[in-house]
């Protein structure tokens, strides 16, 4: 550790949703400096232009409010500060450590096939540090020609540089060719931008995804040309598929956002994302943000791949809501169910939402143990307000049981109900029981086919309880449509 305080950053480019790989180095980034009394900083990168999406920007910002992952400063954007990246690369020209280049794109094109031809890997041959183009050329013909300026690699040797989780890592300079890093628009290259916000804005560790590894070389030669200390580096391990492949939406991955949509808890996605390449040093998985904060170092992060496995989540996420209030809950299920029937919801002209609303209460504790995400609600509720089930013959016939047997069982069913007084639960599981006794059925061939009657479905709440929340005259009306279906 430092004496600094500890300074992180989160700096995702606008142009597209931010995908889960994006949400855990935030993740990481917002703990480790939580952990340590830091600062976590945002920054946009949004330098470039002809990508940037004003919407995808709102996404990213509505994302990480969505996750309480609050910042301590910015949004920053490097688009607003580009007079700062010329500066710096005027000054690394001046000091010989970079070059304008005006070599047009044609002629890049024209090394790239001739490179490609002669078997040899497509790469810059630095043609453009022979130029000697001066700042008077580049002031005057900027606009109206193609002139980058590209850092000046060292011709040989290595550059080595520690990374926090995999020790000292080193590179052969020989295979980097120079690079740009202030485009011909004059705006600037990741490598550049990047390094000198970080270096103003005092980051002390840079974690980032493992991708940029092979980047790093090129940042470590920028920070040694501009006298500049190194961050502390943080490569986080890549996350994939099952299949171990690069994670993408086929292997069940989502956006924040979508996530949000689909009725998962921030909590849970917080919770799972956390623990994707990151241990906590014992067995623990469902954690509070608090645990997970006091929990959280950087040698504990894991140096291999994590995988992303849905079906966790979807357990996790399951918890979370298990774990719910039940008034915090229903509030959350009618906010869901409150859209037309048409449109995945619950409300028509035969039921409102304060139909709903009036009865929440006593169908929330029945569905919270199936709820797997919020936005299941509907489908979890509907036969709660609706008769038009859709029951096929067969599913109401137990193997092995007459369909006579069965009609007897939900005729005395149907009185059963209709006479009893203490229409509670219990009392009409223990009457029930003793129903299919004397009628000579076991209870499950007698509770299957009224469970399929009450609820067109083979699964479904306990029984007893759905009963009393269906209510007693739909209860009977749906065991005489049962009883029509068979004789049908």
């Amino acid at each position: 550790m430092t004496n600094k305080e500890v300074r992180v950053r989160f700096a995702p480019s606008p142009t597209g949703n931010l995908h889960i790989g994006g949400v855990r180095t935030a993740i990481f980034n917002w703990l480790f400096a939580k952990a340590n009394s830091g600062k976590f900083i945002l920054r946009i990168e949004d330098t470039d232009q002809n990508r940037y999406d004003e919407n995808s920007e709102k996404s990213i910002l509505s994302s990480l409010e969505w996750l309480s992952l609050d910042w301590d400063e910015g949004p920053f954007r490097q688009s607003e500060r580009k007079d700062l990246y010329g500066n710096i690369a005027k000054k690394l020209v001046d000091s010989g450590w970079a070059y304008y280049d005006d070599t047009t794109s044609e002629e890049l094109e024209e090394l790239r096939q001739l490179q490609i031809r002669e078997k040899r890997p497509p790469r810059y041959d630095n043609r453009g540090r022979y130029k000697e183009i001066s700042h008077e050329y580049y002031e005057k013909n900027k606009d109206s020609k193609q002139i980058v300026v590209r850092f000046k690699v060292p011709d040989g040797g290595n550059k080595p540089f520690n990374d926090e989780i995999r020790g000292k890592v080193e590179f052969n300079l020989k295979e980097i060719d120079d690079f740009v890093i202030l485009k011909s628009d004059g705006m600037p290259t990741y490598h550049l931008a990047h390094v000198v916000d970080d270096h103003e804005m005092k980051i002390t560790h840079v974690i980032r995804g493992e991708e940029w590894i092979s980047s790093t070389p090129r940042h470590v030669l920028i920070h040694d040309a501009m006298g500049w200390d190194y961050p502390k580096y943080v490569h986080v391990p890549l996350i994939l598929g099952k299949d171990k492949s690069k994670l993408s939406k086929r292997h069940g991955a989502e956006s924040a956002l979508e996530y949000k949509d689909k009725g998962y808890l921030p909590e849970a996605i917080f919770n799972f994302l956390a623990l994707l390449g990151w241990s906590p040093g014992d067995n623990s998985e469902i954690m509070t943000i608090d645990e997970i904060i006091e929990k959280f170092s950087v040698d504990r992060i894991l140096g291999h791949p994590a995988v992303f496995d849905p079906e966790k989540l979807e357990w996790m996420n399951a918890s979370y809501i298990r774990n719910l209030e039940d008034n915090t809950l229903s509030k959350m299920i009618i906010k869901e169910v409150d859209r037309p029937k048409e449109k995945g919801g619950l409300v028509s002209e035969k039921v409102s939402i304060e139909d709903i609303t009036n009865r929440i209460s006593i169908l929330t504790p029945l569905i919270r143990e199936r709820l797997r995400n919020v936005s299941e609600s509907s489908f979890l509720l509907e036969y709660f307000f609706y008769d038009d089930l859709e029951i096929k013959k067969e599913t109401l016939l137990p193997k092995k049981v007459e369909p006579k047997s069965i009609i007897d069982g939900l005729t005395k069913s149907i009185t059963l109900i209709d006479e009893e007084k203490k229409f509670e639960p219990e009392n009409l599981e223990e009457k029930f029981r003793e129903l299919a006794k004397n009628s000579g059925l076991k209870a499950g061939q007698l509770f299957f086919p009224i469970r399929i009657a009450l609820t067109g479905r083979k699964e479904s709440p306990p029984l007893f309880d759905t009963m009393c929340a269906i209510g007693k005259e739909k209860s009977i009306n749906r065991l005489y449509s049962a009883i029509s279906i068979i004789k049908s």
